[in-house]
């Protein structure tokens, strides 16, 4: 991976590879490889050699992708972690993943939690103009700092290939998140896909609003485009901010931007107030993944962004993206869909493993070049999802006759009720189409003569109004009687997962304990 980016470097050296939106800081791609070579000196004169994997606690800044080059270029392994995590959480992944060092930016350094974590951290700083990248102890735990640079760091060329690139976090929303390593042939397999379906060169900007810890923001935004020669610029406070978004868009001149549902709806729900009508940007496309994205919602977008939104399909065990729609100069793209496969095959088996014909649904089987061999130390889960060379994702769906991949929920999510299976992701798909509706989760809870029943929550869009017994209604015409739920929350907003996704689970737990209050569904002046 880090010679894909050298090969960027020989082809436009003065090009922006990583600007920070709002005037900040701008890095071509010539000063990114400096910066990266001279950081990957001080890693090797500060860090025993090859004795495990390097860690970024960042948000999406400048450092972190300087500090992503330089361990690459090292031939380290990289481990991005979430800097909301708390201590102890810090603590277990990079135990989990066997850390060596932690790389943490000057502007994070105080929210770092030295006293808890016992792995060996460094400040990471650039200079102004990004002259050069500098490393600094972080006390107590690493010492007075990084040793002077002694041997000089390996080029680009010469690091080993077939090792671990990433070590990536699953969600883990039912224990404890799975590490997943990627190669550099992984990386390198799905980043050719995103740039072959989106077209992605050297004249392409984005902003970078998905967190670059997870595969969707590190993958999908971040690597295609420093691959493809484009330039990727970082919100100025360093994660998604919804009032500065379309400001940020046209700073960064950006072409394309990449996002989950929850995102492109808060920013459809802030339209009217927000969106730069007047002056639009070009944006080419605008990409969604990391969840399903309701019909009606991309034919909103459509209308109100003024470009064509194309849903794809991808997963942290494929290197992110498995599938995508075409742009629309390259066929059709069929929005309630996920497109064609992306460098991967797609297969579909019903429970007895037999492979589904067109329409039938079945659980949803990868395989190919950038899909993982397994789970770090974790024979058990490795056996349970690998076989044949093909995952199991535990995503249910079906290929239709022209190959496009339908999702229709998770295995896991479907809500048995007295025999009766509800998928809530259809369920949410009708709730989403209503016109007051601006997000929608349906969840099981549990029933005395059913099993489990299904209930939802729904945030209204701005100025709307619409009661409990309305939105049943809507759902009785569109919905078999046993999938209309039973109750309606109405809310402010919903637990989310780190990627921004609606965390079902957590809405749950949260509303069968009372902690999460729903509002009551006919009260207009609580709409």
């Amino acid at each position: 991976m880090a010679q894909l980016v050298q090969d960027s470097i020989a082809r436009t050296p003065d090009r922006v590879a990583v600007g920070v939106a709002g005037g900040g800081m701008r890095l071509t791609y010539q000063q990114l490889g400096e910066l990266a070579y001279n950081l990957a000196r001080q890693l090797e004169g500060a860090l025993p050699p090859a004795t495990g994997p390097v860690a970024l606690y960042c948000d999406n800044c400048p450092e972190f992708v300087v500090g992503l080059l330089a361990a690459w270029t090292t031939g380290a392994t990289v481990v991005p972690v979430d800097p909301q995590l708390t201590a102890p959480e810090i603590g277990a992944r990079l135990a989990a993943a066997g850390a060596r060092g932690v790389l943490v930016p000057e502007h994070l350094r105080d929210s770092y939690p030295a006293d808890a974590v016992t792995v060996p951290a460094w400040g990471l700083g650039i200079g102004a103009g990004g002259a050069d990248a500098a490393m600094t102890g972080i006390s107590p735990r690493s010492g007075t700092g990084p040793a002077d640079p002694s041997p000089a760091a390996h080029d680009a060329a010469t690091a080993a290939p077939s090792g671990h690139a990433l070590l990536l976090f699953t969600a883990g929303s039912t224990g404890t998140p799975k590490v997943v390593p990627l190669s550099h042939a992984n990386l390198a397999a799905s980043v050719a896909g995103i740039r072959s379906v989106y077209q992605l060169g050297p004249g392409d900007a984005t902003l970078l609003v998905m967190p670059l810890f997870h595969g969707h923001g590190l993958i999908g935004g971040l690597l295609a485009t420093l691959a493809s020669g484009g330039a990727a610029y970082l919100p100025a406070s360093g994660r998604f901010s919804a009032h500065a978004f379309w400001d940020e868009i046209a700073q960064a001149e950006a072409t394309w931007y990449t996002a989950v549902p929850t995102i492109h709806q808060i920013l459809l729900a802030r339209a009217p107030s927000d969106y730069p009508g007047s002056n639009p940007p070009s944006l080419r496309f605008i990409r969604s993944c990391s969840a399903a994205l309701a019909p009606a919602v991309l034919h909103r977008m459509e209308e109100q962004f003024g470009a064509p939104v194309i849903p794809a399909y991808g997963m942290t065990e494929t290197a992110h993206q498995a599938a995508s729609n075409p742009l629309p100069e390259d066929g059709a793209c069929k929005g309630a869909s996920v497109g064609f496969p992306s460098g991967l095959h797609i297969r579909v088996i019903n429970s007895t493993g037999r492979q589904t014909g067109a329409g039938e649904i079945g659980e949803i089987c990868v395989r190919g070049p950038a899909l993982t061999s397994g789970y770090l130390d974790d024979a058990d889960a490795t056996a349970a999802a690998f076989s044949g060379g093909w995952f199991r994702t535990g995503d249910l769906g079906y290929l239709d006759s022209a190959g496009y991949l339908f999702l229709t929920g998770r295995s896991k999510d479907m809500i048995n009720r007295g025999g009766e299976k509800i998928a809530p992701h259809t369920v949410e798909t009708v709730l989403l189409s209503q016109s007051a509706v601006q997000d929608a989760l349906a969840f099981a809870v549990p029933d005395p003569k059913y099993g489990e029943e299904i209930n939802a929550a729904v945030i209204l869009r701005p100025g709307q109004y619409v009661t409990e017994a309305d939105l049943q209604q809507y759902c009785r015409a569109q919905l078999s009687a046993f999938e209309i739920p039973k109750k309606i929350y109405f809310l402010d907003r919903f637990p989310r997962t780190a990627k921004g996704d609606g965390d079902r689970r957590a809405l749950a737990t949260a509303l069968t304990h009372a902690s999460f209050a729903g509002r009551p569904a006919e009260s207009p002046e609580n709409q």
